[in-house]
């Protein structure tokens, strides 16, 4: 008996969450905190009909320094995801850190970027490709969580990025918000040869 065709990997946009796709609110955990940064869930929308996996990484020491617990974190996820959705868009995964080393049992994980746990245990799950692969931050611990396993960063000026441009060394190009670095991603003349899209994708 034959054996199935092993299914080709996917190139991902992995997206950090605050400062990135909401604007930045000190531990945001509240739904009616949430506030999308003007252009976010199109970007991914448009991600999602290239064929593009779209995963959110994201440290959520909140949960280590005890100021919300897991709960209260997954229901604003529930509800993130229903949103994009009834915007057109969907994410594949969120992965979160709820470490910190030194809060809470100050664990030295491996899932806290810049370590780049979470993009690699996504990649394991989701099936995708991190060489074909971006993330889009604004902290230096994105872009380096990328570097880290071969994923190409990108430094949005929204957040903290204007900060992080300003003291942190990085050769990572910058742009306005998450939507021009999802066009700039989508423009590249690489992509412009290649369909991303597998068999049967939408």
């Amino acid at each position: 008996m034959k054996s199935e065709a092993s299914t080709p990997l996917r190139p991902a946009v992995f997206l950090d969450r605050d400062g990135t796709l909401n604007v930045e609110k000190h531990y945001l955990h509240r739904i009616e905190d949430w506030e999308w940064i003007p252009g976010a869930a199109a970007a991914v929308s448009l991600l999602n009909r290239r064929g593009f996996a779209v995963v959110v990484v994201t440290n959520q020491a909140g949960i280590a320094r005890g100021l919300y617990g897991e709960a209260e974190m997954t229901r604003l996820h529930t509800w993130m995801r229903a949103d994009l959705e009834a915007m057109g868009a969907r994410v594949d995964g969120i992965y979160h850190c709820p470490h910190h080393p030194d809060y809470g049992q100050r664990v030295q994980c491996t899932c806290r970027k810049p370590a780049p746990g979470l993009l690699l245990r996504a990649a394991s799950d989701l099936g995708l490709d991190l060489a074909r692969s971006f993330i889009i931050g604004d902290r230096e611990s994105d872009l380096e969580a990328g570097l880290r396993c071969g994923v190409t960063p990108l430094l949005v000026a929204t957040g903290y990025g204007e900060r992080t441009r300003r003291d942190f060394s990085t050769n990572a190009p910058f742009f306005p918000d998450v939507s021009a670095a999802v066009g700039h991603i989508l423009d590249l003349p690489s992509l412009a040869r290649r369909d991303v899209r597998g068999p049967g994708a939408a």
